[in-house]
This record gives C-alpha cells, sequence and structure tokens, in this order.
C-alpha cells in the first residue's frame, strides 16, 4: 500500500472509480466507513441509513427514521451497529443520539442531554466510548453501555 507522503500526481491520476452508488439521488448528510470490514453507512436527508457493502459495490439494507431523522453518522465497533444523530424532535424528546443496530433495525439506546443539533461524532479506536459536538456549544463524551453523559463541556459563546 502506498504511503500518503508518496501521493504522486501520476498515482492520482490513474486511480479510477471502483463502484458508484446511484440508488438515492438526494443530500447525504453524513457517512462513515467502518474500521475492519468494507462497510460504507450513510445518512440522509430522506431520514434514511443506507449501509453498503463496498467490497462488492452493492447496497445491503435501508432504514427510514421518520421520528427522528437521520444526520450524524458513525460505526461503532461492531459491524452492523451505529451512532445516529437526530434532526427532528430535538426540544420535544431531547433523544439527541442513538445506539442502532443495523442489523435488526431497532434501537438499542438513546442517548440525552444534547439541546441542539449534534454536528460532530467520533467514536473512540479502543474502547466503547465516543464522542459528540453540538450546536449547543456542548461536547459529551459518551459509553454505548450507559445511557447518561460520562463527560460533558460546555463553553459559552459571548
Amino acid at each position: 500500500m502506498t504511503a500518503l507522503s508518496e501521493l504522486t500526481d501520476d498515482i492520482v491520476r490513474s486511480m479510477t472509480i471502483g463502484a458508484v452508488f446511484s440508488d438515492f439521488g438526494g443530500q447525504i448528510n453524513s457517512l462513515d466507513f467502518h474500521r475492519k470490514e468494507d462497510l460504507l453507512i450513510t445518512a440522509s436527508e430522506d431520514d434514511s441509513i443506507r449501509l453498503f457493502d463496498i467490497a462488492n459495490g452493492k447496497l445491503l439494507k435501508t432504514t427510514y427514521h421518520k421520528k427522528h431523522g437521520a444526520d450524524r453518522i458513525c460505526f461503532t465497533h461492531h459491524p452492523h451497529s451505529i451512532i445516529c444523530s437526530s434532526i427532528h424532535n430535538l426540544d420535544l424528546h431531547g433523544e439527541s443520539l442513538r445506539y442502532l443496530s443495523m442489523y435488526d433495525n431497532r434501537c438499542l439506546r438513546y442517548f440525552k442531554g444534547h439541546k441542539e443539533r449534534v454536528v460532530s461524532l467520533c467514536m473512540s479506536p479502543v474502547n466503547d466510548s465516543f464522542m459528540s459536538g453540538s450546536l449547543d456549544h456542548s461536547v459529551r463524551i459518551w459509553d454505548l453501555r450507559v445511557n447518561a453523559c460520562q463527560v460533558g463541556i460546555t463553553s459559552f459563546m459571548e
């Protein structure tokens, strides 16, 4: 595999498209590649989440999340489990983050705490914790096994 420092114009020009996923023509809000499996997950403006097999260029599954929406998304360490942020009903339900199983299309856990839209998600590379950043000026650290925020940092902007 070529290191990033060895990437030249000639190498980039020689690259070709490996696969085109054309089943959806709308806006994709967020996407994430799985760290170990050949999987891609997308969250779209139509409140759908799509799971792709990137090795074979196939759509594996589409789920719809009309109640909460699908905004930001990231894989956990488990191939068919994801964290998804809500875009709808934040003030009504306060369920800004959901831990979802794409295998059987169910919510494993809700994470409540952010008061506004989550704009960033990041899974820890070493354990079941993840971070979220929100328009409410807070960053939170969560554990997939616990509903409550583990650490929260809020900055007040003037």
